[in-house]
């Protein structure tokens, strides 16, 4: 067990003690957002740009631009989502969860292969297509590009996206050093089932408040 928490200690050994504070912070963030998200409670977003908003700085400081444009896209999609889910369809009722149709299916395909081009170019533009983490990493934004849109326009099948994709980084994170975050994925996995089975039952079920 001690050989195991050296290991997990000693990928900090030359971190400054900010960026693990940030990080740390980020992560207890990003665990609010998602557990936010499973419950449909709008402070999913309040929550999750304050998270994304740090990790845009750690990864930045990391070089690990795929994970930072994720991040960022994050960020934006947050301010989307937050507006979108305020939306209401009569005087008492916020809009529903629904399910993926024709055009969500069609525009998601659209988005995941721009989302693939665009970090591709990205990478290829910084000269870090170097590793064979950096196509994984196009994979995984790709995925997560899809599922945050999908989750600010609350489309049920929006979990299955993040399943995947936080099952894919998990191990990605732990290569790269970055345990905490691993660890955070992990917990992320989690939820993400508990949230499909509890978004399940309000298919389009039309909220009457935002906060419970």
């Amino acid at each position: 067990m001690s050989s195991v928490l050296d290991w997990f200690f000693s990928q900090y050994d030359e971190v400054p003690v900010h960026l693990i504070t940030l990080e740390v912070i980020g992560v207890i963030f990003g665990f609010l957002s998602v557990w936010y998200a499973k419950k449909e409670n709008i402070l999913v977003y309040p929550t999750g740009i304050i998270s994304t908003g740090i990790f845009v700085y750690v990864l930045g400081v990391y070089g690990l631009l795929g994970d930072m444009l994720i991040n960022a896209y994050y960020l934006a999609m947050s301010v989307y989502g937050w507006y979108t889910w305020t939306r209401k369809v009569d005087a008492t009722h916020f809009i529903p969860v629904t399910r993926m149709n024709t055009k969500d299916i069609k525009w998601s395909w659209l988005l995941f292969l721009g989302s693939v081009i665009f970090t591709v170019g990205i990478y290829i533009a910084f000269e870090k297509f170097n590793a064979w983490t950096a196509y994984v990493d196009t994979f995984t934004t790709a995925i997560f590009f899809v599922a945050m849109w999908l989750m600010a326009r609350k489309k049920f099948e929006h979990w299955i996206f993040w399943i995947i994709g936080d099952i894919i980084s998990i191990p990605l994170y732990l290569y790269k050093g970055l345990i905490f975050t691993a660890f955070q994925y992990l917990v992320f996995t989690l939820i993400a089932i508990a949230g499909y089975k509890a978004w399940k039952q309000l298919i389009n079920k039309s909220p009457q408040t935002l906060l419970k």
